[in-house]
C-alpha cells in the first residue's frame, strides 16, 4: 500500500465497527464506504428514513460545539462526535469516504483517534485519478474569544501548536508544537484520550448527557489525581489530545491545510470559528494544487 500526498484517496475497501457513544450510552454501528474523486466526505443516517438523512461535510455544517463538534443539515438531521474520526481521516489522507451510522453520535472507542486509525488501516487506502486540492494560507487569520485563542497562519507545511492551562495540578500548563504529518500523528497524537473531570461527568450525566462516558474511554481527574487505574499514557496526553481535536475541527473544511494552526485555551466552539473566520476572508487562502515536484512537509508513508 502506497499514499502520495499529491492525489486524492478513498478506502481501498469497506470498514464496520461499533461502540458506544460519549453522551447516548447507545450502541452504534458504523461502515466507512469507498467514495470517488470529488465525493468528499459524507455521513448517513441510516436510522433516519422520514427525510434527508445525508449530512455533507462542510465548514458551515457544524451546528453545535459545545460538548464535541456535531454537524447537521438542513432537514435537522445531526451527527455528533466526529472530532476523533476527523483526525484519523485527515492524517491518514482520506479525501472521500460515505460514513454510515445507525444512530446519532459516533461511538467514543477508547477515547482517542487510535481505533479510527486501526479501522482505516485494516481497510487500506486506494489512490485515484484526481489531483489533491490544498487549503494554503496566505494571511494570517485569527479569532479571539477573552484569554482563547485561535489562529491560521502561512507555512510550508501543516504545523500544529497548541497550548492549554487548567487549575490542576495533574494539568497545569502544557504546550506542544508539531510539524503534522501522518507518521507525527501515529506516534505523536493518536492515541491521546479525552478528558474530563469526575464533578463535570456528574453534572453532565444529571442532564442525561455523558451517558455513554467511562474510565474506559476517558480520562477522568478528581482532586489533583488521575482516577484511571492505568494512568496516563502520556505525561502531557491532555494538551495532545487538544491538538488531535483540533485537527479533526479543521478537516470539516473538507481539504487538507498548507497552514500553520494555533490554539491557545481552544477548544471546538473556537476552532470552528476560525475554521468560518477564514471561509469569511477568501483573499487570505487559496485552493492550490502542488506540483509534483515541490516538496511538501506532508505524508508520504510507505
Amino acid at each position: 500500500m502506497s499514499f502520495s500526498a499529491y492525489y486524492e484517496h478513498t478506502l481501498a475497501a469497506p470498514a464496520v465497527f461499533s461502540g458506544i457513544g460519549l453522551h447516548t450510552g447507545a450502541q452504534v454501528r458504523v461502515a466507512l464506504r469507498p467514495a470517488p474523486a470529488g465525493s468528499g466526505i459524507v455521513y448517513v443516517r441510516t436510522d433516519i428514513t422520514d427525510r434527508d438523512n445525508s449530512v455533507a461535510l462542510s465548514g458551515r455544517a457544524v451546528v453545535q460545539t459545545q460538548l464535541g463538534t456535531v454537524i447537521g443539515n438542513q432537514a435537522g438531521v445531526t451527527v455528533s462526535t466526529i472530532e476523533h474520526l476527523m483526525a484519523a481521516l485527515c492524517a491518514l489522507g482520506i479525501d472521500n469516504v460515505v460514513v454510515e451510522l445507525d444512530g446519532p453520535e459516533i461511538p467514543i472507542m477508547d477515547g482517542s483517534a487510535e481505533p479510527f486509525i486501526q479501522v482505516l488501516d485494516r481497510a487500506g487506502r486506494r489512490v485515484l485519478d484526481a489531483p489533491r486540492q490544498y487549503i494554503e494560507i496566505l494571511a494570517p487569520i485569527e479569532v479571539v474569544q477573552g484569554d482563547k485563542r485561535a489562529s491560521l497562519t502561512p507555512a510550508d507545511g501543516f504545523e500544529v501548536a497548541f497550548e492549554i492551562a487548567f487549575d490542576s495540578e495533574v494539568i497545569g500548563r502544557q504546550r506542544v508544537d508539531f510539524v503534522m504529518d501522518e507518521t507525527a500523528f501515529r506516534r505523536e497524537l493518536s492515541n491521546c484520550r479525552t478528558f474530563g473531570f469526575l464533578h463535570e461527568v456528574e453534572a453532565l450525566r444529571r442532564m442525561g448527557l455523558a451517558r455513554g462516558g467511562s474510565m474506559e474511554n476517558a480520562i477522568v481527574i478528581d482532586n489533583g489525581r488521575v482516577l484511571n487505574p492505568e494512568g496516563l499514557r502520556r505525561r502531557d496526553e491532555f494538551v495532545r489530545h487538544k491538538a488531535l481535536d483540533a485537527i479533526g475541527d479543521l478537516y470539516v473544511l473538507g481539504a487538507p491545510i498548507l497552514g500553520r494552526f494555533e490554539g491557545i485555551l481552544a477548544g471546538h466552539g473556537i476552532n470552528n470559528a476560525v475554521v468560518l473566520a477564514l471561509l469569511d476572508q477568501p483573499n487570505a487562502w487559496r485552493m492550490t494544487i502542488p506540483a509534483l515536484d515541490q516538496p511538501m512537509a506532508l505524508a508520504k508513508a510507505g
